[in-house]
């Protein structure tokens, strides 16, 4: 059954505000569950699974009423369960296949602790009342994190950004991460000539670029002649999250902080293959 559908549903069995209240916060929990199980299918199984616990328990439904917190922490219990439905099948790409295998390296709660106080911007106290943890407990499960992440290795960066200030920015914030930047490009056409140059490890692109051309097409050109993970930051995020077409797994909306950006960096490559195909 569709999350669309769930969340119809939803809203029959409770207020309308709040099925409104959840279809909002919707694609950002999608989101989180990609980051979190490399994986859009896996990640989107558990999505359905936690609204499909709401509608069997009236208690959890109206719990949901307090906003992400409680959405959050109900869709950790479901994905804490590690149900075999939402598990099974193989990973629909190479990169999620190198997430699959690399999931181990880090343990759930630090995963979990990470992205929920960077990715989705939650704060020490609220990713603490997700996780049912104390906030010292969260900090230590961050920096556990960041530690196994750092040790990955460098990589070279490709940013596709047409704003200049903002691409200075990322340059910045890649280097002082101590990774390289083989290019920048503000067009579809100079990220491809970027492209023909250097092969990238990572990408960090914009999806509206300098002269009307798109974000997406120069990542497809990309990706047909290499594989590399890529991290799209945009001003315009829902024109990523519609389900209409395999969605990215790593999503930073502007403005952005920087802190997000370099964690998003970090899973992206621990996930991620950066070997070309």
């Amino acid at each position: 059954m569709g999350t669309s559908r769930l969340l119809i549903q939803t809203s029959e069995r409770s207020s309308m505000s709040l099925g409104s209240q959840i279809a909002a916060h919707l694609p950002f929990l999608r989101r989180y569950a990609r980051a979190l199980t490399g994986s859009q299918a896996s990640g989107d199984a558990y999505v359905r699974e936690t609204l499909e616990a709401a509608l069997a328990d009236s208690a959890l439904m109206e719990s949901l009423a307090g906003g992400r917190v409680p959405l959050y922490r109900a869709f950790g219990k479901v994905w804490a369960s590690g149900s075999g439905a939402a598990a099974a099948g193989d990973p629909a790409s190479e990169h999620e296949a190198g997430a699959q295998a690399r999931l181990g390296a880090i343990t759930p709660p630090a995963r979990q602790a990470l992205l929920l106080t960077t990715l989705e911007d939650f704060t020490v106290p609220e990713t603490a009342a997700i996780l049912e943890r104390t906030p010292e407990e969260v900090e230590a499960l961050v920096a556990e994190a960041i530690a196994e992440i750092e040790r990955e290795q460098t990589t070279s960066v490709l940013i596709i950004e047409d704003e200049p200030l903002i691409a200075m920015q990322l340059e910045d914030l890649v280097t002082g991460l101590g990774h390289t930047v083989s290019g920048t490009a503000a067009t579809r056409t100079q990220a491809r000539a970027a492209v023909a140059e250097a092969m990238p490890g990572l990408v960090l692109a914009d999806i509206q670029l300098a002269d009307g051309s798109s974000g997406l097409d120069a990542v497809d050109d990309i990706l047909a002649v290499g594989t590399m993970p890529v991290i799209f930051i945009t001003a315009y995020p829902e024109r990523l999250l519609t389900g209409d077409r395999p969605e990215p797994t790593y999503l930073v909306t502007k403005p952005f902080q920087e802190a997000t950006v370099r964690a998003a960096i970090s899973q992206a490559l621990f996930f991620g293959s950066t070997r070309p195909l």
